[in-house]
């Protein structure tokens, strides 16, 4: 058994390692010690894989708010205008032709459209994605600080949020609401600016704004109510977490970046890395 397999399994099946309680029985964490986690550069199951200081500032972790702007980097490179790309745009309504969005959160969200037709909640609009700096600035001089964020301080300037809205009512109200409330996190949505949680994320409740963060970080959010500011910080302070969500095995790490650091992935496994947009990189591996 490769040394990475054998640590991790000793760490669950020991019971040594602390578990986490979650709200969720499809979602189980497990803080594993450190000599559990100590691999070395020389194990031939593992590769190093290298990280430079712009990692930190992309991917779908990054946290955008009053303190931490948007970097050029962290701007998805597969915004596309969705109504030149009909085969994204199924099951829902667009509220005009000029919205954009990162072609891959576009699929996951129809994906989840799909989803909800099957339980008769089927009245979906985007009516808000990608906006650049320039319309962010034109939005925030129209709008003013209540309804608007000045350029560079919002998510939208990422391409990896919406604003989504019911054709019957308004968001809070609406079935579409309450499914994505219950269901968004299976797809990699989080409720981005929850009603509880105003004094974390500086933001006044937003039922219809919504931000892909990915799997599993998204189920793990839901599982043990937290914001994106909290789960990155809960990430930082435990540096490496084993989670099973819905029976997929990860392994998420995290490491300060101050110019160069090195994770060590398991030959032959699927991996993702996202920077935090403060000081670290998380690299989250397929187990």
């Amino acid at each position: 058994m490769k040394k990475w397999a054998f640590l991790l399994a000793c760490c669950l099946l020991s019971g040594c390692a602390k578990h986490a309680p979650a709200s969720s029985s499809d979602v189980r964490i497990i803080y594993p010690k450190a000599e559990e986690i100590a691999y070395t550069q020389t194990d031939s199951s593992m590769n190093a894989l290298r990280v430079q200081k712009d990692q930190v500032y992309q991917g779908n972790l990054v946290l955008i708010n009053s303190d931490y702007a948007v970097h050029p980097e962290g701007v998805q490179t597969d915004i596309v205008a969705l109504s030149s790309h009909r085969e994204l745009v199924n099951g829902f309504g667009l509220l005009d032709n000029s919205i954009e969005l990162s072609q891959r959160v576009a699929e996951q969200f129809g994906k989840m459209v799909a989803a909800a037709a099957k339980d008769d909640v089927n009245h979906f609009i985007i009516s808000s994605g990608y906006r650049d700096l320039e319309k962010q600035d034109q939005l925030y001089q129209e709008k003013g600080t209540d309804y608007a964020l000045p350029a560079g301080k919002s998510e939208h300037n990422l391409g990896l949020a919406l604003d989504i809205g019911s054709s019957l009512e308004s968001m809070d109200q609406a079935p579409e609401g309450k499914w994505l409330k219950q269901h968004a996190a299976d797809y990699g949505f989080i409720l981005r600016y929850p009603k509880d949680k105003t004094k974390i994320t500086g933001i006044q409740y937003e039922p219809w704004h919504f931000r892909y963060v990915g799997l599993p970080h998204s189920k793990i959010m839901q599982s043990n109510n937290l914001t994106l500011e909290e789960y990155l910080g809960w990430l930082k302070e435990h540096k490496t977490v084993y989670v099973n969500v819905e029976g997929q095995r990860y392994e998420i790490t995290y490491k300060d970046v101050p110019r160069e650091t090195a994770f060590q992935i398991p030959v032959d496994h699927t991996y993702e890395l996202s920077g935090d947009n403060q000081d670290g990189v998380i690299a989250t591996i397929y187990l």
